[in-house]
């Protein structure tokens, strides 16, 4: 464990200050007298000022955790870790107190307690943390009887064991990748006593500067991707996003699927093949019946052979959901992971979908599309993971304590 050095040769260690309740009393003692910027937000003497971009905070605390409603970042990593034997429901106790510690300075630009590389954490990026329970936290803690279920096997899985599953997962998000690397080896480090590094999988998606925040991105394919996402603050996105009731009311729940694609057959197919396949055309997202892409498709509509325009395959009728309420967020980032000495890349979705129910919301999607869908030729589940992602916390409180405390 990291330590600092107090006055008077007094040690401070991370661990004890948690155990002890004096997190706040020492956190200047911790941070180096230049690490941060002074009451009129200027950068220390020697520094240059930062640019918005680099000096934006999402709010850490709140009813939900930030980084599901929050409007998605350029990068994201998630880590997936396995508890070690022997941790109880105590040390998951002290694990969260010690993460969210961290987790809640490092979104607003501080340095972690005795963050030993204090000048990366000062450019927050729009960093957020989000932290998500996989079934086996649940057990260690004793309450083995909430914690979510397995999805059901999908027969167009091809699951690998070092993409799926784990105890705890982290979600790092942030237009900086400097920063995002640097919270990730702090909460890492965090969590190196009580658990060990089972996945990690990074994403990106189209910066701010080449694309407006909240429009739709594009993935690999060239698809625009999220067009049916319930929007942020809506009475639609809480009722299909947030839990209401119980130790995880306002909270949530994560599907991480990890979805390779096969973009050397995607270019070998002609446009028409792709469009007919998703059901939408690749320039503007809308739908073969229609001009744009808010459009509603018209599933109705028929072409001069009397077959449907929009085929009763396509990928947009297959994953159709006709209650708002009952939809997912889709919240994805594209992953590319080198190329194969043959110059084939290793490429696809990390597919992260929010719910409040997986097993009423994301499961029926899923066996649609598994049963037929025309994109199923060109891309192939290798990952799959489910979380609970607990409430948000108060200033003074830690993330996980409705279900730990």
């Amino acid at each position: 464990m990291s330590e600092r050095g107090l006055p008077g040769g007094r040690r401070l260690t991370r661990r004890g200050l948690l155990a002890g309740g004096a997190v706040a009393a020492a956190a200047a003692a911790c941070a180096p007298a230049s690490a941060a910027p002074d009451a009129a937000g200027r950068a220390p003497a020697g520094q240059q000022e930062p640019l918005p971009g680099g000096a934006a905070v999402e709010p850490f605390h709140g009813v939900h955790q930030a980084g599901v409603a929050t409007s998605p970042q350029t990068f994201a990593v998630f880590a997936g870790f396995d508890l070690r034997p022997g941790t109880d429901r105590a040390a998951l106790t002290r694990l969260m107190r010690l993460l969210t510690d961290d987790a809640r300075r490092l979104t607003r630009g501080e340095p972690a307690l005795a963050d030993t590389d204090a000048e990366l954490a000062l450019l927050p990026a729009r960093l957020t943390v989000t932290f998500g329970f996989g079934a086996g936290l649940f057990e260690a803690a004793g309450a083995g009887h909430l914690a979510p279920r397995p999805l059901p096997a999908f027969k167009v899985d091809a699951l690998q064991p070092r993409w799926s599953g784990g105890d705890l997962m982290v979600q790092v998000c942030a237009d900086d990748r400097v920063t995002l690397a640097h919270a990730l080896r702090v909460l890492v480090r965090d969590a190196r006593s009580f658990a060990t590094v089972r996945w990690t999988q990074h994403g990106f998606r189209q910066s701010p500067q080449v694309r407006a925040p909240g429009t739709t991105q594009r993935n690999l394919m060239g698809q625009l991707d999220g067009t049916v996402n319930p929007r942020p603050g809506s009475p639609e996105f809480d009722r299909a996003v947030w839990v209401r009731d119980g130790w995880l009311r306002g909270g949530t729940t994560l599907v991480l699927r990890r979805i390779r694609m096969d973009l050397e057959k995607w270019d070998a197919a002609d446009r028409a093949a792709k469009e007919f396949s998703v059901g939408r055309r690749l320039d503007s997202g809308a739908p073969l019946t229609g001009r744009a892409e808010a459009d509603e498709p018209d599933f109705a509509a028929a072409g001069p052979s009397g077959l449907p325009v929009i085929s009763e395959y396509a990928h947009i009728r297959r994953a159709r959901v006709a209650d708002p309420g009952m939809r997912i967020l889709r919240r994805a980032y594209n992953y590319e992971d080198g190329l194969s000495p043959e110059g084939r890349p290793d490429a696809g979705l990390l597919f992260a979908s929010y719910q409040a129910d997986v097993a009423r919301q994301f499961v029926p999607i899923q066996q649609r599309l598994a049963e037929v869908d025309l994109l199923n030729q060109w891309i192939t589940p290798i990952g799959s993971a489910v979380f609970a992602v607990p409430p948000g916390c108060s200033p003074d409180g830690w993330i996980g304590e409705t279900l730990l405390s």
